[in-house]
């Protein structure tokens, strides 16, 4: 026996592909103090606020690689959304060696998966 299926209330619209393509808008870079950076960054098409945040961590990577440097700890992002443009301020600590915390990455390692990705870095 078939039963007919209960599709009121939604959306029957085909996805499109621009809506799953996010426009990377660009990367502001500030050092703070020695070794402590902040990054803003842009972007529209966004499916959540981990894309923006991926974005941040994808430019303090190739940041720290530019800056001689191997490793770098997330110290907070702040993520918000004014006009369809979501932007995030991220600051992370670059370091030489493996930083202390639970939130560090391996530059090399985390450009490489950028890469993959197709996250733009700085």
């Amino acid at each position: 026996m078939m039963f007919p299926l209960a599709l009121a209330g939604c959306d029957m619209r085909a996805p499109l592909a621009d809506d799953f393509i996010p426009d990377y808008q660009g990367v502001e870079t500030k050092l703070l103090d020695g070794d402590l950076v902040q990054f803003n960054v842009a972007m529209t098409k966004a499916l959540s606020s981990e894309n923006v945040a991926d974005y941040a961590e994808c430019a303090a990577a190739r940041y720290t690689l530019i800056r001689g440097f191997g490793f770098a700890r997330h110290v907070r992002t702040n993520v918000e959304i004014v006009g369809g443009v979501w932007r995030a301020d991220a600051v992370y600590t670059i370091s030489p060696s493996l930083p202390r915390g639970l939130k560090t990455i391996d530059a090399e390692v985390t450009v490489q998966n950028c890469m993959e990705r197709g996250i733009p870095t700085v």
